[in-house]
């Protein structure tokens, strides 16, 4: 019996450069960064002060007022991108109507965080009676995947992991696998992050891992350049259907990309540092490949992690060398984080959703803000400015906090 393959026939990105397909595409092909200072809080007690904010988020564009009262910020990212690829898709819907072939599989860093904040701020003013009753279920991760579910009537597999980083790229190689093991038919698989809170945002920039840039914030993130100094925190969130490819073919469905391999390890060593070997960034690749049964010669793109640390971008370039060998400085390897700044646990289903989409629209994305070439970091990084190709099959890595490392890989469908 042949494997049971896995295709994304629907996406629903919700970032600071663009909300839908089309929205986030041209948000791309501008090749401006949608970072700013932040806005909604006073960032002068700490040494970050640029993140990329969803500024024209209007949440009653997707929901009644009575829905709102239980869905967070996070959770109402979640929903809306996930309303998104289901209608991007074309895949019918309905709670009275509910579907045990849909699952849901969602990722995140932190959940509903910044909820628990603003209500630890009212207790502290009003006591108990100020608290939202909502809290207790807003603030869990879980709320994503289990919102998501309500909202559509998918009462399939449904899971939300917390894997920092790395949450949005394990959501979707965990759809993969529930698509191949027939668990599902379809699974919506993505990511959502608002963690744009002051205690939050406070927590990161005291142990000094984001961006210090005090000049424009546009280019406060500048993947794989010399002067890098530290990621720049963002919300958003990012949506992907993954159907089993007959199901789609059966219903005519639009294929962006087929999802072909995926790989999930730890590097068993520090919260924030990456092994400085790269042994296991370079394992998680190998074995997506392996996964993919594909060689390194044939993967034409890599859309890295590249958080824009100093630690991270070296350790990666190293690692991609030790995978692709002489290939390696062939191959397009881009960090699309200064584009979008970094949302934590939404950015890997934001970078493969951009993989899908390349593939798709065969344009590989720049590496906005380079200036400033790094010896540690010699890999064609598409400076400044995409570039057409003929893209068969792509990577998406994502690094995270922990030690987590996921890698997955796409490609155009063949038969």
């Amino acid at each position: 019996m042949s494997q049971r393959r896995a295709v994304i026939t629907g996406i629903g990105p919700i970032t600071c450069i663009g909300k839908g397909v089309e929205g986030f595409w041209n948000g791309i092909l501008a090749e401006k960064s949608g970072i700013a200072r932040v806005s909604t809080f006073d960032t002068s007690v700490f040494n970050a002060h640029c993140a990329g904010e969803i500024r024209d988020w209007n949440p009653a564009e997707f929901f009644p007022p009575h829905r709102l009262k239980r869905l967070d910020r996070y959770a109402q990212f979640a929903v809306a991108s996930a309303k998104m690829a289901l209608d991007d898709a074309g895949i019918a819907y309905s709670r009275e109507d509910p579907q045990h072939r849909i699952g849901v599989s969602f990722g995140t860093a932190l959940g509903g965080v910044c909820q628990a904040e603003d209500q630890h701020i009212r207790f502290l003013k009003k006591g108990a009676r100020g608290v939202s009753p909502a809290l207790a279920v807003q603030v869990f991760g879980g709320s994503a995947h289990s919102n998501i579910a309500i909202e559509f009537g998918f009462r399939g597999v449904g899971t939300t992991n917390s894997n920092s980083c790395a949450s949005g790229t394990v959501a979707v190689g965990e759809a993969l696998r529930y698509i191949r093991d027939n668990f599902a038919d379809v699974m919506v698989a993505g990511g959502a992050e608002a963690p744009l809170g002051i205690l939050t945002f406070g927590a990161f920039s005291i142990i000094k891992t984001m961006s210090r840039w005090e000049g424009d914030p546009a280019i406060a993130c500048r993947p794989f350049d010399r002067l890098r100094d530290g990621f720049v925190m963002g919300e958003g969130a990012a949506s992907l259907i993954v159907e089993e490819l007959e199901h789609a073919k059966a219903r005519g469905a639009r294929i962006y990309a087929e999802v072909l391999g995926y790989s999930l390890n730890n590097d068993a060593f520090h919260m924030t540092a990456p092994l400085p070997s790269g042994e296991s960034c370079i394992r998680t690749m190998r074995d997506a490949l392996a996964d993919a049964q594909l060689a390194p010669d044939q993967i034409n793109y890599i859309n890295a992690h590249a958080s824009s640390t100093q630690l991270n971008d070296g350790t990666e370039t190293m690692s991609i060398k030790e995978v692709f060998g002489e290939q390696a400085r062939k191959i397009p390897v881009s960090g699309t984080k200064g584009y979008t700044s970094h949302p934590l646990g939404a950015t890997g289903a934001i970078e493969a959703a951009l993989s899908a989409l390349a593939l798709d629209r065969q344009w590989i994305p720049p590496t906005i803000n380079y200036q400033n070439p790094d010896p540690a970091c010699d890999l064609d990084v598409v400076p400044n400015h995409g570039r057409e190709a003929k893209l068969n099959y792509v990577m998406s890595n994502s690094f995270g906090f922990g030690g987590i490392n996921a890698c997955v890989v796409l490609g155009c469908v063949h038969d």
